[in-house]
């Protein structure tokens, strides 16, 4: 298949483009301010106070739940106050 003079010269012009060099921006920078900035002077808030020993109600719903689960462990067969005098000196020994 032949190829006419018409489709050589299309060809021809898309294939050779003419480069052109990348245009130059002049791009300004902006004024820098040299004056310096005075450095805040950062004081130290005092550590908040760990509490070591949870508030009464807490430690009564920590000795009635630990109460139950000795009393379930033992079949709910025993004294009921035995339990909870076994669950408040597990809790007690925890918070020592």
């Amino acid at each position: 298949m032949a190829i006419s003079k018409t489709e050589k010269s299309c060809t021809a012009k898309t294939t050779t483009a003419k480069k052109t060099a990348p245009k130059k921006v002049d791009v300004k920078k902006a004024p820098t301010d040299k004056t310096v900035a005075a450095k805040k002077t950062v004081t130290k808030k005092p550590a908040a106070k760990k509490t070591s020993q949870p508030s009464p109600e807490a430690l009564y719903k920590m000795t009635e739940v630990a109460a139950y689960y000795i009393a379930q462990n033992n079949d709910f067969s025993g004294n009921p106050s035995d339990y909870w005098i076994a669950a408040e000196a597990q809790i007690s020994a925890l918070y020592k």
